[in-house]
């Protein structure tokens, strides 16, 4: 790599950097305006056209606003714990492919900051580094209510990243990589969320809680610990926080678009070609983002005992029934046959839609005869 090849690297990182700062202020605001839509409120107003520029407001009075530490805090890592969640949050976007190329000064740009042959690995990684920040900022509070909120974010985060990762593990089986730019080629002709839809609930289930977004964002339930882990935190350390928060969703929502919704491949047109795949690859993140807004507006909070079972009942049992399955689908075609494979799922079925349709009738004899001792 030459001076020219490492501008181009330090412009992409920056430009990169930039659109994600300005893509949570949009969710921010985007939020506010459709659950005020939802809940027949007004929602922001006031600062800018439509109150688009409420969240660049809110950031210039966190960054003004005085820092207070309590006394009793561990400085060093409660100083720290900030910068554990943000960095992270940023890394994790740089193995997204969000468009093509571009020719530039006759070298040729991709739209993606690294193409690491373990791309999705680097994901779960960050996200597993995030769960070091919450817990660190909790523990060196010093305080009772950012404890609790740490320890229930970490059994939280901890337990829904397995079910997260075997949503992966079966769209990686079925593809054959963990190059994030080839499981984008491998949707040129079929998008995976239609033969993995399993796996895409599980991973958007799973993502909910992996960022503590409604109806799964226990560790900062208002109505029993204050605001959580984050509760003694004030001013730009507070704004950190809540920036790596919604960072999070931007970065599981285009992981998401890139894993089951084919990534940035749409129609293209001749006109700036390079531009087309960028545009789809936003709108179907926009997609997502809203998709999470209205399960925030629509579903209450649920209560922790529940959230973790939930979790370790139902999502991560069902994961591993799913990889076992695409396993088979992936392997039984070559060596069974095709055919062969088709004529034990379709008697498979049957039995199925068989059993189902007869256990009701014996269900109902069996309650009728209990009622009638």
């Amino acid at each position: 790599m030459d001076w020219v090849d490492w501008l181009l690297l330090v412009a992409r990182v920056v430009l990169v950097f930039g659109a994600l700062l300005v893509s949570v202020m949009i969710a921010v605001w985007a939020e506010r305006k459709i659950v005020a839509d939802m809940q027949t409120r007004l929602g922001p107003r006031r600062a800018g056209p439509f109150g688009v520029l409420i969240t660049l407001a809110d950031g210039i009075k966190l960054f003004f606003k005085e820092g207070i530490t309590p006394t009793e805090v561990e400085r060093p890592v409660y100083l720290l714990a900030p910068m554990m969640s943000l960095v992270p949050a940023f890394l994790a976007f740089a193995v997204v492919p969000f468009g093509t190329s571009l020719e530039l000064f006759g070298r040729e740009v991709p739209f993606q900051l690294a193409d690491l042959n373990i791309g999705i690995l680097w994901v779960l990684a960050m996200g597993s580094l995030a769960v070091y920040g919450v817990v660190l900022a909790g523990w060196s509070s010093g305080s009772a209510y950012p404890l609790l909120g740490s320890i229930r974010s970490s059994a939280q985060m901890i337990s829904y990243e397995v079910g997260l990762a075997l949503g992966v593990v079966a769209v990686l089986m079925y593809v054959g990589t963990l190059r994030m730019s080839e499981i984008v080629a491998a949707q040129d002709r079929i998008w995976n969320i239609i033969p993995q839809f399993p796996a895409f609930l599980i991973y958007a289930t799973a993502a909910l809680a992996e960022t503590n977004r409604p109806p799964f964002d226990l560790p900062e339930a208002e109505t029993e610990l204050v605001a959580g882990y984050f509760t003694e935190y004030s001013g730009i350390r507070f704004a950190m926080f809540y920036l790596a928060e919604y960072l999070h969703t931007i970065t599981v929502s285009a992981v998401a678009v890139t894993l089951f919704l084919g990534g940035w491949r749409g129609p293209v047109f001749d006109f700036l070609p390079w531009l087309w795949p960028l545009v789809w690859f936003v709108l179907k993140v926009v997609g997502v983002i809203f998709v999470f807004v209205w399960i925030r507006a629509t579903l209450p909070r649920f209560r922790y005992d529940r959230l973790m079972s939930f979790g370790w009942k139902v999502l991560i049992p069902w994961g591993l029934v799913w990889v076992l399955a695409t396993g088979a689908i992936v392997v039984l075609p070559d060596e069974v046959g095709r055919d062969t494979l088709f004529r034990w799922v379709a008697i498979g079925a049957g039995v199925t839609l068989l059993i189902s349709l007869i256990a009701p009738m014996f269900v109902r004899k069996r309650t009728e005869a209990e009622a009638t001792r």
